[in-house]
């Protein structure tokens, strides 16, 4: 499969085939990692896993802060 580097606003990227994007559970806003190879660049989904962990941990401490603080003392 071919694609074509493309001007984007003052950027430039590709598009990709609605195909690739639906085979990869791709969408809108999805971040990609950009994996530079002897024989050229790997496209490879962002592992957001951390991510999302460490906000989950940030609204439990947010919401028994006090909790936190007392057995901190």
């Amino acid at each position: 499969m071919n694609v074509t580097v493309r001007k984007i606003g003052n950027s430039e990227g590709v598009i990709l085939p609605k195909d690739v994007l639906e085979r990869n559970h791709l969408k809108a806003g999805d971040q990609l990692e950009v994996i530079q190879t002897a024989d050229g660049i790997i496209l490879k989904p962002t592992d957001d896993s951390f991510e999302r962990q460490m906000e989950a941990a940030r609204k439990m401490m947010d919401k028994y802060k006090t909790v936190f603080q007392k057995l901190a003392e």
